[in-house]
């Protein structure tokens, strides 16, 4: 009998890196067919946001937490080229990420696009008033609804770009995570919600809108709340969708692309991911399983700390790092510090996902005072231990390197070409104070919820990702995330066989080096 992870083993290898070749893409960059950075809905009424000067006072909260998740934080330029930067990271900077808002405004409830480029949001819908009071029981919950728009990616990185897709959904719910947070708001995933039906939601099944346009893959559907989930939002209540599919839409998808390459294994990935889970939860969140390997005076005092330290000008100045020095060290605390920002008991952006951790750390540690050199793990679920320790190598030596963390020695030594070579001999990866390849549990979670919880593995590696992006900041470092590295390589080091636990993402944090021939302008001219 196959397998449940058969159709998503099929896509996971065969769009692996490899010494001797790499997954399968064009090869080359056709300039002329490059997506355009920003959509917009031509014929739909824009409106401006918090904090533009120009903005209605009733759109506060929301232009709020956009600016401080998927708003641009700088434009960079360098001779006659100019390109803008996101709050919220992306492979390539080229952001296949959309954003849609659910949300009362001025007492009417609408669905609203957000676009970037201007900070606006644009009118798509307006719905029945009572179907919302009904969804949110009269609380001022919003909804956020992400999408992917895998050409973007797949222009540049072919096959391999669905996962990088995933990969950006990840940064982007950690980012709304924590603009939410710092307005006092939470956020939480609902995972009974179909692809379908949150493509209903968005209006992404509305053939006449995407006439010319590259379509959209739903993605997650977000609830951002002041208190706890309406039970209607988390059951995924038809009477909301069947309310906005009966509203007044405006506007059409502005197309991207003249010219495109179909990437047919995307779509098939696509499809076998797009089904509800098979195990998701129907009646509220659960709570997350205790982490024994943690102590007291890990995680929580970490957590306060970590918010502590989070403002809108620590999101805004995040930025991917191009190069590190390859000199700088970090203190063994800061490196405890920025590995405890990962954790799941850290609160803040793993608050909003709703199954057990997945995603473990291999880390290949170069520059930390009072550390050795050497590859170390770092268990971010105490019931995973045992099953990585019996898939690893037996002759690893698993030291426990101290008490807050559940971080572990495996193998002394200086592994910086290593490193480097694992992440497509990239010297980023060896230049910093450390970097990382983030192992999924793979098989086990996909029998378990079957073929769309590969989605959300990478969504929580993006999440992981996240949290260490703004650590790496507040620590007066960077870092950044490696979408490239040989898959199986990195499996062979560990001596993992079989699809058990699978590698997912790299990342790396350092100092960084900035290039001096590039100026910086703000996100927006009124800033």
């Amino acid at each position: 009998m196959p397998r449940a992870s058969d159709p998503v083993r099929l896509y996971h290898d065969g769009t692996k890196h490899h010494f001797n070749r790499f997954a399968r893409s064009l090869g080359y960059l056709d300039w002329a067919s490059q997506p355009r950075p920003f959509r917009r809905f031509a014929g739909a009424p824009a409106y401006a946001v918090y904090p533009r000067p120009d903005a209605a006072e009733c759109a506060r909260e929301v232009g709020d937490l956009l600016r401080h998740s998927l708003g641009l934080s700088a434009w960079k330029r360098f001779q006659g080229s100019r390109w803008s930067l996101r709050v919220n990271p992306s492979s390539g900077n080229l952001h296949p990420t959309e954003a849609y808002v659910i949300c009362s405004v001025a007492g009417s409830p609408a669905v609203l696009h957000y676009a970037a480029e201007e900070h606006e949001l644009e009118l798509r819908c307006e719905f029945e008033a009572d179907a919302w009071r009904a969804a949110t029981d009269g609380s001022d919950t919003l909804l956020v609804v992400l999408t992917s728009i895998h050409w973007r990616e797949a222009w540049k990185y072919g096959e391999r770009a669905f996962r990088y897709c995933q990969h950006d959904l990840g940064h982007a719910i950690a980012a709304v995570s924590y603009a939410a947070s710092l307005e006092g708001r939470s956020v939480t995933l609902l995972p009974a919600w179909p692809q379908a039906r949150i493509a209903a939601l968005a209006g992404l099944d509305r053939d006449e809108d995407f006439a010319d346009a590259e379509r959209e893959e739903a993605g997650c559907l977000l609830a951002v709340t002041s208190g706890p989930v309406p039970l209607s939002l988390w059951d995924a209540d038809e009477r909301l969708s069947a309310a906005i599919a009966a509203g007044r839409w405006h506007g059409r998808a502005s197309q991207l692309s003249e010219d495109h390459v179909q990437w047919t294994f995307i779509d098939e990935i696509a499809e076998i991911t797009r089904h509800v889970l098979s195990a998701a939860p129907a009646a509220g969140p659960p709570k997350l399983t205790d982490n024994s390997l943690t102590s007291e005076g890990g995680g929580p005092a970490a957590s306060e700390k970590k918010l502590a330290e989070l403002s809108k000008d620590l999101v805004l100045q995040r930025r991917s790092a191009v190069a590190f020095d390859g000199q700088s060290s970090t203190t063994r605390q800061t490196f405890f510090d920025l590995l405890a920002a990962s954790m799941p008991d850290a609160g803040g952006p793993f608050d909003a996902l709703w199954s057990t951790p997945r995603i473990h750390l291999a880390l290949f540690v170069h520059r930390v005072t009072d550390v050795e050199p050497g590859l170390y793990m770092l268990v971010r679920d105490e019931a995973t231990f045992e099953p990585l320790r019996a898939a690893a190598k037996r002759d690893f030596l698993w030291d426990r390197l101290e008490e807050r963390l559940p971080l572990y020695l495996l193998a002394r030594g200086d592994c910086r070409r290593l490193a480097a070579r694992l992440s497509c001999d990239q010297d980023i990866a060896a230049d910093g104070f450390f970097s990382l390849g983030m192992l999924a549990r793979f098989d086990s979670s996909l029998e378990e919820f079957g073929p769309a919880f590969y989605r959300h593995l990478f969504w929580e590696s993006g999440v992981v990702g996240q949290a260490l992006y703004l650590a790496a900041e507040a620590a007066g470092a960077r870092a950044t995330g490696i979408g490239c590295f040989f898959d199986d390589p990195v499996h062979d080091v560990l001596g993992l066989r079989g699809h058990d636990f699978q590698s997912l993402y790299h990342f790396t944090i350092g100092i960084p080096v900035e290039d001096s021939r590039l100026t910086s302008e703000p996100g927006y001219a009124w800033e």
